[in-house]
């Protein structure tokens, strides 16, 4: 599924951990990398950008690839120019990438620009996956042991599910099915239990779904479970009990009562979540500036 990786870079600990991530999806798939820096249009030069097209990139791989044991993987290093999330998902169109590996935090100074802001812009906004990595991660490989799936039923929610197959698949991971329900704005009367039966009711439909889904894509180890609570507080307690090593999510909810996966909660677990997260966004999602 992923047989082009992109990973946007400076010289952060995230781009790091992205790589690493990348080289480590690279050998289970037989995928290529390519490693893009782009110069931000707005900052200031630095020489080491025009020194030649390829020098920042080229260096990083240089750099890095020996530590991750990157022998044997097509790793094609670029450069760009312009507005930084504009040029990673250009690039990614033109490149026919499958999957977008970034870190969530750059660096500050002359050479900034893989911030939350412009991780943020291009999870909602790719049309391919987006995996998100954490600049203090652990050094080193990348193991999807245990995968968590928030789910509501949406068809944001739904467009995760082959991805999570994918990944598990190839690993043997064991998926963990969640869904909230959020009673945060429900009174205490009869006309709120009803209510809550019935997020109670869509909530378990969702996770026997998409367990039926994850089955028939060959996933072998399944667990479901449906929880109250506010979303994304629910999703994080989840990674702690089950040790989770991955989330898949969708980047856009239903609407309505039972709405939760927004993109607000999405983009509060590229913030907060202890470990990576892969965003897939709806095929149906409108565009967002």
């Amino acid at each position: 599924m992923f047989d082009t990786i992109l990973v946007p870079i400076d010289d952060s600990p995230g781009s790091q951990r992205a790589f690493e991530a990348a080289v480590t999806l690279a050998k289970q798939y037989g995928s290529a990398v390519h490693v893009l820096a782009v110069v931000d249009e707005h900052g200031p030069r630095d020489d080491e950008w025009d020194r030649d097209g390829d020098s920042p990139a080229a260096a990083f791989i240089d750099a890095h690839s020996g530590a991750v044991d990157a022998d044997g993987i097509d790793v094609t290093p670029a450069v760009r120019e312009g507005v930084v999330h504009d040029e990673i998902l250009d690039y990614a169109d033109e490149t026919g990438v499958n999957l977008v590996v970034m870190g969530t935090h750059g660096r500050t100074g002359v050479r900034r620009y893989l911030l939350g802001s412009v991780t943020e812009k291009v999870v909602r906004l790719s049309d391919v996956p987006v995996l998100s990595v954490k600049a203090d991660a652990e050094s080193g490989a990348v193991a999807f042991e245990d995968i968590l799936l928030p789910t509501d039923g949406s068809s944001g929610a739904e467009a995760a599910i082959e991805p999570t197959a994918a990944l598990a698949s190839e690993t043997d991971a064991t998926v963990h099915v969640l869904s909230a329900v959020d009673t945060r704005s429900l009174g205490i009367d009869v006309g709120s239990t009803v209510i809550i039966d019935e997020l109670e009711s869509v909530a378990e439909d969702a996770v026997a779904t998409a367990s039926e889904r994850l089955h028939e894509e060959g996933v072998g180890a399944v667990k479901t479970a449906v929880a109250h609570g506010i979303p994304y507080q629910v999703i994080l307690k989840a990674i702690d009990d089950n040790d989770v090593d991955l989330v898949v999510i969708g980047t856009h909810g239903r609407t309505g009562i039972d709405r939760y996966l927004l993109g607000s909660v999405t983009e509060k677990l590229v913030r907060t979540a202890p470990v990576p997260v892969l965003t897939v966004r709806s095929p149906d999602a409108g565009d967002e500036a």
